[in-house]
């Protein structure tokens, strides 16, 4: 299966666009001439191997990474040329959510959604009760959404793993969102909590009509969740087609080795 090509089919209105986006981390390429759209409203996965460029991609959407060459805009905004104040405007319009959930343990479950808000608001916040009442409400509202309010004043570092999830949910949902992002989301998670969380994530998506992008590793889960599969090889696209009627041997030529003659060789 040979890599796509650049600027092919990028719609001009498409909520996320990576144009000829190439970044390098020193010796490594990690994204190689990518180009690709993501339209609004839909449910994205990213599949490909560990290392493949998945994380990377999802990192540029934000801002937390800029291209060595090329360009991405989301929402409108170009983040290839953003400076940090507008970067900050836009985090509030995109939520991520990660593998290894990033809460405070020792917090309690609301404050931890109560966090969410704080880039859209001024000054510290020391403790629970320095957030408006406004917040705190939505917080709860949130943690109801996930079926997590009778644990709102319990230490986040005593749920489970699957429980954990569902509150780094609520605290991206707090923010209300445009694009959701999330990282690996079930990798860390038993079966059945890695069921729960994608059943949650689809549910809030279609009732939100959210952008979702989401990096996987499971196969099965994301031809059932996913509108359209992208595929990453070697910081190439390899695949890029709606998910119905995908099947596992449609999926299995994103993870065959490209040969090194066939990688693009960077400019000096």
């Amino acid at each position: 299966m040979t890599a796509a090509t650049s600027n092919r089919n990028i719609p001009e209105l498409g909520a996320i666009r990576f144009e000829n986006v190439t970044k390098t981390f020193g010796s490594v390429t990690a994204l190689d001439d990518v180009s690709v759209s993501f339209a609004a409203n839909k449910i994205n996965v990213l599949l490909g191997l560990s290392g493949s460029g998945k994380s990377t991609m999802l990192r540029h959407i934000n801002g937390l990474h800029k291209p060595s060459k090329g360009g991405v805009w989301t929402l409108g905004t170009p983040v290839h040329s953003a400076g940090a104040a507008t970067l900050r405007g836009l985090r509030n319009d995109v939520g991520m959510i990660f593998q290894q959930f990033h809460l405070v343990e020792s917090m309690s479950v609301l404050e931890n959604v109560c966090t969410g808000k704080l880039g859209s608001l001024r000054g510290p916040r020391f403790g629970l009760w320095s957030y408006p009442r406004a917040v705190r409400e939505a917080a709860m509202e949130q943690l109801a959404r996930v079926g997590l309010a009778d644990k709102a004043f319990q230490r986040a570092g005593t749920l489970s793993g699957g429980q954990q999830q569902r509150v780094a949910i609520a605290r991206a949902l707090i923010q209300r969102p445009t694009v959701l992002l999330a990282d690996e989301p079930v990798a860390s998670l038993d079966p059945l909590s890695s069921a729960g969380v994608i059943e949650l994530l689809t549910r809030i998506s279609r009732e939100e009509n959210l952008t979702v992008i989401c990096s996987l590793h499971q196969v099965p889960i994301a031809l059932e969740f996913a509108d359209r599969i992208v595929g990453l090889n070697a910081g190439r696209v390899v695949l890029d087609r709606p998910a119905a009627g995908m099947t596992h041997d449609d999926v299995d030529g994103i993870y065959a080795p490209i040969p090194v003659d066939e990688r693009t060789e960077l400019a000096g």
